[in-house]
């Protein structure tokens, strides 16, 4: 198992590292909006804390290796239903699925 660190992403708090490798497969952390140059939240909009999270996730995948085209499965939580429109639209430019079966 290799833990994964890259400064273009939010610290791990506590126990936990960013992103592990396992035999080829990347396992990644759960991201929020953190900005990883200040360590705050500073998007205010639901479109803006999901291009910080998208953000910091692609820099994670790529200081592993690795890369949002070739993710197999994501979760997402949102606060509010109300903003799954607003949220689907960033995310989909980050994880098209182009590459899904």
């Amino acid at each position: 198992m290799e833990k994964v660190y890259t400064k273009n992403a939010p610290d791990a708090i506590g126990p936990y590292s960013q992103a592990v490798k396992v035999n080829g497969l990347v396992f990644t952390s759960g991201q929020i909006a953190i900005n990883p140059a200040t360590g705050n939240v500073e998007a205010e909009t639901i479109e803006a804390q999901t291009e910080q999270v998208c953000t910091n996730l692609k820099n994670v995948l790529e200081a592993a290796g690795s890369s949002l085209d070739k993710a197999v499965k994501t979760v997402c939580f949102l606060a509010d239903i109300n903003d799954f429109s607003s949220f689907n639209e960033i995310y989909g430019k980050y994880c098209s699925g182009k590459d899904a079966a």
